[in-house]
């Protein structure tokens, strides 16, 4: 009965998409404004790349640390406060990332920046899911998901332009102002009881232990991923750090599963549809990871394309996954997830492949056709996956599962890039380069750039294989009836 609350009127459904979306574009845009401005800081704080580096590690331990808890606090205290709250610390925090005078300034602010985009990514997901009827929640999260493709396309072009103009604290300026924008209109047009939250049930209580723990085992694990300090991967500091956050891990799940008031209900794991669509999300952000990660060092580095001429090429992806977006989500309302699960991910595998085809004089349509076919596939897969999800639960739940769907997003993609780096550094150590990128352009086809490039072939070829096995999972879930999603 809980998820009939979700039938909103129309009226009030797509205003509040448009409140909602915006505030989304803004958190998506983050990630890649300030990538495009992290040279420009380094410059001006006479940093080298590791130490300026921290500027995005700091940022996503912090978003790992409290997408669960958050998801949990908006469930029990109410999506809309949540949201709001979020919205204020990221506007503040970037702010104080404006005003900066130096780095450890700086990543304080972008800690605050982060803890308010944990408290917003998973509870937007929620407030989306709650107020589309069951019957179009696949719409709805197209849209969101549209909504992202085309964060993911503005953003490296409008942080250019501002980091060219204006200078790198522009960004953040920019940032500060559209969140306090998206701020007052969440609060003047979101209504409390519609977009959910306030659960108070009979021994409804936060769980803190729980909260603490997985904070504590989830950002160890991804620090320990991304291994920042370039460690040996059989060293004791990664492999302890490993074992460590996978004892956090145990004891999270023994918790969870004997306290009255988890901070995510394991039985969730039960339902077959839940566990299979998780599963299939994690390995398709893993093999999909690479693309973002490799095609910029690919397209600069060994074809000797300028940022601003590289963010434009990079766009078709973000193109693409903002345009089917649009219409898988509805599709999937009618016709089920299943189908458009599988095709976006058969998809992926063919971008992946071709991808692995590459070469150091590759012809530019062919890195835009790859780069296409890779932003229709997942534009296809990712809302159905979504509300493939979020439909084996109640709608009291949106809260934590939403925030769930954003971790197991964030995981596959780090640890896609972990295993990308390795591949990529061995391959190049192996044909006598250092595997440090900056002079990859220096050596030509047989040197650095023909090594960076066996890598990142070798690369792909590694990740197409994760896409298969994503594929295999998201065709075991399976599909509501008819009857359930006409309802």
């Amino acid at each position: 009965m809980a998820q009939t609350e979700g039938a909103a009127g129309d009226g009030y459904k797509w205003r509040a998409f448009w409140v909602i979306a915006p505030a989304l574009f803004i958190t998506v845009m983050d990630f890649s404004g300030t990538g495009v401005a992290l040279p420009s800081i380094a410059d001006d704080f006479a940093l080298w790349l590791r130490d300026v580096s921290w500027v995005t590690i700091a940022a996503s331990l912090t978003i790992t640390a409290f997408l669960l808890p958050m998801g949990r606090v908006a469930d029990l205290a109410g999506r809309k406060a949540v949201h709001l709250a979020g919205l204020a610390l990221f506007a503040g925090g970037a702010l104080l990332a404006a005003l900066s005078v130096g780095l450890p300034m700086l990543i304080g602010a972008r800690v605050v920046m982060a803890t308010g985009l944990a408290m917003g990514q998973g509870v937007m997901t929620a407030m989306i899911a709650s107020v589309f009827p069951p019957r179009e929640r696949g719409r709805g999260l197209g849209m969101l998901t549209a909504t992202v493709g085309a964060a993911s396309s503005v953003g490296p072009i409008a942080a250019g332009f501002l980091v060219g103009t204006f200078g790198w604290r522009s960004v953040f300026v920019c940032f500060a102002v559209l969140a306090s924008v998206a701020l007052v209109l969440g609060a003047a047009v979101l209504d409390d009881a519609r977009v959910g939250g306030r659960r108070r049930g009979a021994g409804e209580r936060y769980d803190w232990v729980g909260a603490v723990i997985s904070a504590a085992a989830l950002a160890l694990a991804i620090y320990t991923i991304n291994n920042p300090r370039e460690l040996a991967w059989t060293g004791w500091p990664v492999v302890g750090g490993g074992a460590i956050a996978a004892a956090f891990l145990a004891a999270f799940v023994w918790w969870e599963l004997r306290v009255r008031s988890p901070m995510i209900d394991l039985r969730f794991f039960r339902s077959a549809r839940f566990s299979w669509a998780s599963s299939a999300r994690y390995l398709g952000f893993v093999g999909n990871s690479a693309v973002w990660f490799l095609v910029p060092f690919y397209l600069q580095n060994v074809q000797g394309y300028e940022p601003r001429a590289m963010g434009f090429v990079i766009f078709a992806g973000a193109f693409g996954m903002a345009v089917t977006g649009m219409f898988s989500g509805f599709l999937s309302d009618r016709f089920g997830f299943r189908v458009f699960t599988v095709a976006g991910l058969g998809l992926s595998i063919a971008a992946g492949l071709a991808f692995a085809s590459l070469r150091p004089a590759s012809p530019l349509y062919a890195v835009v056709a790859a780069l296409l076919m890779n932003g229709v596939g997942q534009g296809l897969w990712m809302a159905p996956n979504m509300s493939a999800t979020l439909g084996a639960v109640e709608r009291s739940d949106y809260g934590i599962v939403g925030a769930f769907l954003n971790l197991v997003r964030n995981a596959g993609t780090v640890t896609g890039v972990a295993l990308t780096t390795v591949i990529v550094t061995a391959v190049m150590v192996g044909r006598g380069f250092t595997g440090d990128l900056g002079g990859v352009a220096e050596g030509g086809d047989g040197g650095a750039a023909g090594a960076f490039v066996a890598g990142m072939r070798a690369a792909f070829l590694v990740l197409v294989c994760f896409s298969a096995v994503a594929l295999l999972a998201a065709i075991m879930a399976r599909d509501s009836p008819r009857s359930e999603r006409a309802a």
